[in-house]
């Protein structure tokens, strides 16, 4: 019996969710790669986050959602804050990467970026136009 757990996300961007994983300190695999479980279990995803732990975080792309879903044994999850926290946080820097991306292919670049105390972010860009 398997202990994976698949939880639906809004990521789509494969770039945009490497970065704001690296942001979040953690170096992601890519390519086909195997998550492991629960005895040694595994299950295939395109990006992979292996953890000290017996289990690891993967995302596999959904192609019916159009989006990659977080796949974990969740019995295993060793993360020091909750599931649910953690992909507050990741969503949070995926959209930051996102606009960022968006921001700089319209000629934006970033002038300020605070980190405010309740958890926001404020992005300030500029552009100038001749």
């Amino acid at each position: 019996m398997s202990h994976f757990s698949t939880v639906k996300t809004e990521l789509r961007d494969r770039s945009a969710l490497i970065d704001a994983l690296k942001d979040l300190g953690h170096t992601p695999t890519e390519g086909e790669c195997q998550v492991r479980g629960y005895r040694g279990q595994t299950v295939t995803a395109e990006l992979s986050v292996p953890t000290e732990g017996a289990g690891d975080l993967g995302f596999r792309w959904n192609a019916a959602s159009g989006s990659y879903e977080l796949v974990t044994d969740l019995d295993l999850w060793s993360q020091p804050i909750p599931v649910e926290r953690f992909l507050s946080k990741l969503t949070q820097r995926y959209a930051l990467r996102s606009i960022l991306a968006a921001s700089a292919q319209e000629g934006f670049q970033v002038a300020e970026e605070r980190q405010e105390q309740d958890g926001t972010i404020e992005l300030v860009v500029t552009r100038w136009d001749g």
